[in-house]
């Protein structure tokens, strides 16, 4: 039997194969970023826990109470805001070189407990309604497995595509993601599935002042301020082994890919699939699509669609089928 030439389709379909196989490999990379994602929750609830003991230290709830009052009793009271983010400060000392002393300091830091918040703590009024996909990695990273799960979503894709200029693939899978996260979904309609406002309704807390936290700096001690700078890290962390990770499969792949591009025939990709511990057969690649489905051979397609035929018998038919049948009874 002659060879079969490795087409493009062929090689896109065991890059495919290898891909999947390559990312279910338990790798130290893949372990760290597990390890990242399972402490993150953990460490996020134990520190907003701490954000609102910190903050009814200044808003104490009996205050937010009488705000209530008054905003309900009068029209143009507005006084009272749910808040997630908050600039958390306190006054110390800093070694100044220029002074060659000690000086006092005041240390404070944007802290953003948002689904959607920039992880730096960076503080922009744009950064609330930003579409930056910089400011959906954490998403990306924390609600990975279940956007795989999806179909349309690939959340490695900013990972993917780091590097390169825009394209209508890289937009129509970031836009498939943050559809499903509920990024662009700014009604909260019943039923539908909105990662970011069950997440953001879990950090909301009602505060005195105007609309943006800059407004309001609430103070903390030295060592609360580490507290809230560990989270802010452990959600970095995240984003950084989620990156990590990908990196490492995308290496693996420039190589694998460049590889296939170099063999003319089928069996040779065959054996770099199965030699890297993806086993596939020839019979198994010519006869899958490109999203590896399995196509029906000649035989078996033709007895589904044989199936499929309903044949209509008449009435005379079945009156001679039962006389038949009758007449067999009583013959045996």
């Amino acid at each position: 039997m002659a060879r079969l030439r490795l087409n493009t389709e062929y090689r896109n379909k065991i890059g495919n194969r290898i891909e999947k196989s390559l990312t279910q490999n338990d790798t130290a990379e893949k372990q760290k970023y597990f390890e990242a994602r399972e402490q993150l929750k953990p460490i996020q609830d134990q520190t907003w826990l701490l954000a609102k003991d910190v903050i009814h230290r200044t808003y104490t709830p009996d205050d937010i109470e009488k705000a209530w009052y008054l905003q309900n009793k009068f029209d143009n009271v507005n006084t009272i805001q749910k808040d997630s983010c908050f600039h958390f400060g306190f006054n110390g000392e800093e070694f100044d070189n220029k002074e060659n002393k000690m000086v006092e300091k005041r240390f404070t830091k944007h802290f953003d407990f948002r689904l959607g918040a920039r992880v730096d703590g960076t503080d922009t009024q744009t950064s609330r309604h930003s579409s930056s996909d910089s400011n959906r990695a954490f998403a990306y990273a924390y609600f990975r497995e279940e956007l795989k799960g999806q179909e349309g979503c690939d959340p490695d894709i900013n990972i993917k595509m780091n590097g390169k200029d825009t394209n209508p693939h890289w937009t129509k899978l970031s836009q498939a993601n943050n559809k499903y996260l509920g990024f662009d979904n700014h009604d909260d309609k019943d039923g539908e599935i909105n990662k970011v406002a069950d997440w953001n309704k879990d950090f909301e807390i009602d505060l005195i002042g105007r609309e943006y936290c800059r407004d309001r700096q609430v103070d903390c001690t030295a060592e609360e301020f580490n507290i809230f700078m560990t989270w802010q890290g452990a959600k970095a962390q995240l984003i950084q082994c989620h990156e990590k990770w990908i990196t490492t499969l995308q290496n693996q792949m420039k190589e694998i890919k460049l590889g296939l591009k170099g063999y003319r025939y089928l069996d040779e990709g065959i054996e770099l699939a199965n030699e890297l511990g993806c086993t596939v057969s020839d019979a198994e690649i010519i006869r899958t699509n490109s999203t590896g489905l399995t196509i029906y051979n000649p035989k078996n397609l033709a007895d589904r669609i044989k199936s499929m035929n309903k044949v209509t018998v008449s009435r005379e038919d079945k009156i001679a089928m039962y006389k038949k049948a009758m007449a067999d009874r009583q013959t045996n």
